[in-house]
């Protein structure tokens, strides 16, 4: 594909098919996404039959289509072959560039040796017109031959497109000119140097444009580079010799190898430290700076770099299964999905070329018609017949479909492939320029404003528990709470919510826990607890409202007045409420600053918690929410609710959430964010995930988003701008006012810079962007 009425009519044909409900094209990636109508899913391999099926029929209307492999294994191999052609055309690109240059440069130095006045004969035959001749036949016969065929194969299929246009000129001017040429009474004017020219100007617009193509995705050449092609595989089990491992691609790694990772490496798989200990630089992952301690449990990355210790690492998920082949198989999924914005565009560029012709067949007529009326004969030299048709090959050249194609695509790319150096994933334009409109947030509290780690600062055992158990061991009701954490921990420990998981670590402080779950009894229910059966008593542990509805009588009790501000957990041994577990969770350094600056950009904000009232509104008043904007108690259906009913009233709702009680109101939210370090439900129904779980990650891709969106409009008003005051002043509207007249090769070097002004307005993405951020941190430090 080259231009916009390329991708315009791959759409069209794609959506032709019976099998096709809809198609999204995207001339920068140069992909083609399908959905197919639901009968289709019926029969068995359909995605390939029907996806091999379609490419042969797009080849068969002239686009060479492929299927493309979309196994994980492949990821990598896809991305690099597809930059290799990329490369291989800019090189072929790069040699016609250099011919056609070579043959206008000689075209120029006849122009210029009778400028000056040249004697010599020698150097007069550089202005005959037999001379420009051959230069034009040179010129079409070889550098301009593939883009003529090409544009003349398409408009033969139906699918005129930029090639067409630039053809129908380059041939115009040259027939033209040799009739003139041939037959002299005619008295037109020669123009062969035009088609020489035109044909230079295109091609290093062509080059230019593709270089810029390939600077766009540099961000995920960047990305997929940082993987390291060998690891060092244990291969006797000692892991202390460096004689016992054997160097082999990453590639070839599997589930449970162990490699060793030394100081300086780069992770090749992601895995499991089994033993060693080190610092890992993550900021090519997750975007921070800090690096992070790795011991032995912990987990890490692949293309993450190891700095100071050796390690020795299980793999978990090699090759295309890694962290990093996931980000990069989401990011190309994203640059797949047009944003709504670009439709205006693709509508436009469907019809465009069709359009243009019609306008270059008008001009030519108005002019050969009135041309002599309008304009005295030196503008024509006798002839208004030449100029028409040299004002109608103008017309066919200025024109540019490619600009309206590249417009919404390559701002796209740039910004999804920035956010994912970033530590931002960002699944699609349609996301990027919703979330550029959003005017209200909602956080969850747990884990998102709340560092997510919490930890038990107390266990408080009730009288009627203390009753039933020993006097003599609960005298002063120490082994009684240290019970009653052990039961909660036997529960908490087939949890992943980060309360289960500090119930768990305070337990094993205190050598606590060593009891199981009887299997098949355990029973959880997101944002309100869970209950399972252990040495035949039924703990539950959740919500009071949990623990009553299994059975838990709720007596009087009286919590504890210093402890007020902290969140609790009830525990229930069978039908008596046994004790509570207070907890505490940091405040994300970073919170307090988000909520203010998104406050100072109009936008809302609220708070959703399950926790207790005076607990979520201590938590809010510490990051700067209003009493008023927070929900507390609510369940996950209740959240869900609750984002709802803002969308009711018209607002744009982002919800902020990392667990699986968040699920169902990321998934309803116009715009779900999940923090990186949440569970795999939330990162899932998640259209933004900030993989280097920080807060201040929300403000970048709103940032990114907006920057993003601004570069879009401004590459449509540049686009559209262009064609509608270019295309009339190369029909001749200034002619008889200012005597301004555009000339074909001129009108295809305006062309080219179209084309290149879009692609470079996308790359100034990143400065703008870098400058943006940059501020921002500069503002929270002083705030600081």
């Amino acid at each position: 594909m080259t231009c916009g009425g390329c991708a315009a009519s791959v759409k069209r044909i794609l959506e032709n098919q019976p099998q096709v409900s809809s198609a999204s094209v995207n001339l920068t990636t140069e992909t083609a996404v399908i959905w197919p109508v639901p009968e289709v899913k019926d029969s068995p391999h359909w995605e390939k039959q029907l996806g091999q099926t379609l490419a042969n029929h797009l080849t068969q209307c002239g686009f060479a289509s492929s299927l493309r492999e979309s196994g994980r294994d492949n990821i990598f191999m896809v991305f690099e072959r597809k930059m290799e052609e990329k490369h291989n055309r800019l090189k072929e690109s790069g040699r016609n560039l250099v011919f056609s240059w070579a043959l206008c440069a000689v075209c120029l130095l006849g122009h210029i040796s009778h400028f000056f006045g040249a004697k010599a004969s020698w150097i007069h035959a550089f202005h005959t017109t037999q001379f420009h001749l051959s230069l034009c036949l040179f010129t079409l016969l070889g550098p301009g031959r593939q883009l003529i065929l090409d544009g003349m194969k398409s408009l033969v299929k139906g699918a005129p497109n930029m090639n067409t246009l630039v053809g129908l000129g380059a041939l115009s001017s040259f027939t033209v000119s040799s009739l003139a040429a041939l037959i002299p009474k005619l008295g037109w004017k020669t123009f062969f140097e035009e088609p020489v020219m035109l044909i230079a100007f295109v091609l290093l617009g062509r080059n230019l444009e593709q270089r810029a193509k390939i600077r766009a995705a540099s961000d995920m050449t960047g990305l997929l580079s940082i993987l390291p092609s060998k690891a060092r595989l244990v291969v006797d089990g000692d892991t202390q010799e460096l004689g016992s491992t054997v160097e082999i691609p990453c590639s070839s790694l599997s589930i449970g190898d162990e490699i060793i990772v030394l100081p300086g490496d780069r992770v090749p798989a992601d895995g499991v430290v089994k033993s060693g200990r080190s610092i890992v630089d993550e900021s090519s992952f997750t975007g921070e700076p800090l690096p992070v301690t790795k011991l032995p449990g912990s987990q890490v990355a692949a293309g993450t770099i190891n700095l100071n210790g050796t390690l020795t690492v299980e793999v978990r998920r090699p090759g295309g299964e890694t962290a990093m082949g996931d980000i990069v198989r989401l990011v190309e999924e994203a640059q797949g999905r047009e944003a709504p914005v670009q439709q205006l565009a693709d509508k436009v560029s469907g019809h465009f070329t069709y359009g243009v012709m019609a306008l270059s067949a008008a001009t030519f007529l108005f002019w050969s018609q009135f041309g002599s009326r309008i304009l005295p004969a030196a503008f024509y030299h006798g002839s208004s017949v030449s100029l028409a048709l040299q004002l109608s090959c103008s017309v066919l050249v200025i024109a540019c479909p490619c600009a309206l194609g590249l417009a919404t695509p390559t701002a796209m790319l740039v910004g999804t492939s920035l956010g994912a150096t970033k530590g931002l994933l960002l699944r699609g334009g349609n996301i990027l320029e919703k979330f550029a409109m959003v005017d209200t947030v909602v956080f969850d509290k747990t884990g998102t404003l709340t560092v997510g780690k919490p930890i038990v600062t107390k266990v408080l055992a009730t009288p009627r528990y203390e009753t039933n158990v020993d006097s003599q061991i609960n005298s002063h009701g120490i082994h009684s709470e240290n019970e009653i954490l052990k039961f909660a921990a036997a529960v908490e420990s087939n949890t992943v919510h980060p309360v289960g998981k500090a119930i768990v670590e305070a337990a094993r402080a205190v050598n606590g826990q060593n009891l199981k779950v009887v299997e098949g009894t355990f029973m959880e229910e997101p944002g309100s607890g869970a209950v399972a059966a252990v040495e035949n008593k039924i703990i539950s542990v959740g919500t009071l409202d949990w623990i009553q509805r299994h059975g838990v009588v709720v007596n009087n009790f009286r919590e504890m007045d210093d402890l007020k501000a902290q969140s609790v957990v009830y525990v229930g041994i069978d039908n008596i409420l046994a004790g509570l577990i207070y907890y505490e969770d940091g405040i994300r350094e970073d919170a307090s600053h988000v909520v203010d600056t998104l406050s100072r950009q109009g936008i809302n904000t609220y708070m959703l918690s399950g926790d207790k009232r005076s607990n979520a509104e201590y938590v809010a008043s510490l990051v700067g929410i209003p009493k008023e904007k927070v929900q507390s108690g609510v369940k996950p259906h209740e959240k869900k609710k609750f984002i709802s009913e803002l969308q009711e009233n018209r607002n744009i709702v982002a919800m902020v959430g990392d667990g699986i009680n968040d699920a169902a109101a990321l998934a309803t939210a116009d715009i779900g964010i999940a923090m990186g370090g949440g569970v795999g439900a939330a990162s899932e129904v998640s259209p933004i995930v900030l993989m280097g779980n920080r807060l201040s990650q929300l403000l970048d891709a709103l940032e990114l988003s907006k920057l993003t969106m601004k570069t879009v409009k401004q590459n449509l008003w540049w686009a559209f701008g262009y064609n509608i005051v270019g295309i009339p002043i190369a029909a001749g509207v200034l002619l008889p006012i200012t005597g301004t007249i555009l000339t074909p090769s001129i009108a295809g070097a305006l062309m080219g810079l179209s084309s290149i002004g879009v692609m470079a307005n996308s790359l100034l993405l990143r400065l703008r962007f870098s400058q943006n951020r940059k501020k921002s941190l500069e503002d929270q430090q002083k705030e600081r």
